[in-house]
């Protein structure tokens, strides 16, 4: 016969590996995206946890004294969740960052369309990079990988045990920030030079025939030449996606190295 008897104590433990899954699940990618509907999530959620729950061994039952003590505990496991989803969620943004300078040198930046995964105004390259990176991810299997992290933390940082320590959280910030412009420029270096180049021979082209207008001209040219460039670099982008996804597991390092 299955006993289905548990202590309070099991159930408080449940509790709180649960709220740090959802509390990932809610923040990370793919899994965070608008059109996922909420209750696969919770769904998602509710099954990893049980077997997390099943899987670990509490070291020592969670102690607190007053519903307050509780209470904070489930909001520092709130916020553990939070920031390890954060740290791979604001990776994605880089290739948002990359369609932006792509469609203002291209000269479609006043092109926005609505993205349906995030709710927000988005570029159309901008939003075309945005999605191969989450074909790739799923392609890949690197939800796997986030989830087998997520798994990973519960050793490294058992329930009620993270210290966050600002420093160190400002530290993988600031690092993530330099590297957030550095990989955008790289995604977007093809069309920034191929235009680069196209502005440099139609200002000569400017100087040699006065008569023709280089400003109506070179507006169509330079959107012809810029998606020529984005279609022949497309076999570029499973690059992209493994840069986005390295820069994915480094911040996730750096944030839980923050909070150990």
């Amino acid at each position: 016969m299955i006993q289905y008897s548990f202590s309070i104590a099991d159930l408080e433990y449940f509790l709180l590996i649960l709220t740090r899954v959802s509390c990932f699940i809610f923040a990370a990618p793919f899994f965070s995206m608008q059109n996922t509907p909420r209750r696969v999530r919770v769904a998602i959620s509710v099954f990893t946890s049980i077997l997390l729950y099943q899987t670990l061994t509490p070291a020592a039952a969670v102690e607190y004294h007053t519903l307050l003590g509780y209470t904070t505990i489930v909001l520092k496991e709130a916020a553990t969740g939070l920031l390890i989803g954060f740290s791979t969620s604001i990776c994605t943004s880089i290739v948002s960052l990359a369609g932006a300078i792509a469609d203002m040198e291209v000269g479609l930046s006043m092109v926005q369309a609505v993205d349906p995964t995030t709710k927000q105004q988005t570029t159309i390259t901008g939003g075309y990079y945005q999605y191969v990176v989450m074909l790739m991810l799923v392609a890949s299997g690197m939800y796997r990988y986030l989830l087998g992290a997520l798994a990973d933390t519960f050793t490294l940082i058992p329930v009620n045990g993270a210290v966050f320590r600002s420093d160190k959280l400002l530290e993988a910030m600031l690092e993530f920030l330099a590297d957030y412009f550095i990989i955008g420029f790289r995604i977007i270096l093809p069309i920034f030079c191929v235009i680069l180049m196209l502005n440099a021979i139609l200002g000569i082209l400017a100087k040699v025939s006065p008569q023709m207008n280089m400003f109506a001209i070179g507006m169509q040219i330079k959107i012809v030449v810029g998606l020529s460039v984005l279609f022949f670099t497309t076999s570029m982008l499973a690059g992209v996606a493994d840069f986005v996804f390295q820069k994915m597991k480094d911040t996730m390092v750096s944030f839980l190295g923050g909070m150990m």
